[in-house]
């Protein structure tokens, strides 16, 4: 009889703490969307990735992201690309995770690990980690912008965010 006390304490105990977990996770998910500093990322990006083939390290000062609200993240850090063809090289200028669908200069781009670089043109392009095209969107120029980076996130006014890389930008939403 003293054991089946103590699993009914400890069942009611277990249910307890699982119903106090619920609120706080509802609660982190009302949150806002938050663009996280290089620290941030720093701290779970890799400091060499797979490519075309090969591996590239990270540039972990230049890196940034976005946590949605419901806990996802975007990540990009900028890749040292000296090993690749010019051709790879001029299109594979960051590492970029997607945890979740977004939205990528007003076009899908699924969950997902992918190469991304500013091109020629004003454009932005999004390969797979073989190299091959996913899609390529028109990105813009901030020549308000005060103090350009190499690269990072920042808040957009229509309620997304932009990736820049110097003064140029797209947008990205989920």
């Amino acid at each position: 009889m003293h054991w089946q006390a103590m699993g009914k304490i400890a069942s009611a105990a277990a249910l307890t703490i699982a119903m106090m977990a619920v609120p706080a996770k509802t609660a982190a998910q009302a949150g806002n969307d938050t663009v996280l500093k290089a620290a941030d990322v720093q701290k779970i990006i890799p400091s060499s990735v797979f490519y075309d083939g090969q591996q590239a390290n990270t540039q972990a000062r230049n890196a940034g992201g976005v946590k949605f609200a419901d806990g996802y993240l975007v990540l990009a850090v900028l890749v040292d690309n000296g090993g690749y063809s010019s051709g790879v090289a001029a299109k594979y200028q960051a590492y970029f995770v997607a945890e979740e669908p977004i939205q990528v200069g007003g076009q899908s781009l699924a969950a997902g690990v992918y190469g991304i670089g500013f091109v020629a043109g004003d454009k932005f392009v999004v390969t797979d980690v073989g190299a091959h095209d996913v899609l390529t969107v028109s990105s813009s120029t901030d020549s308000e912008l005060k103090r350009p980076t190499p690269l990072r996130f920042a808040a957009d006014s229509a309620g997304g965010f932009r990736l820049y890389c110097g003064r140029r930008y797209v947008t990205i939403t989920k």
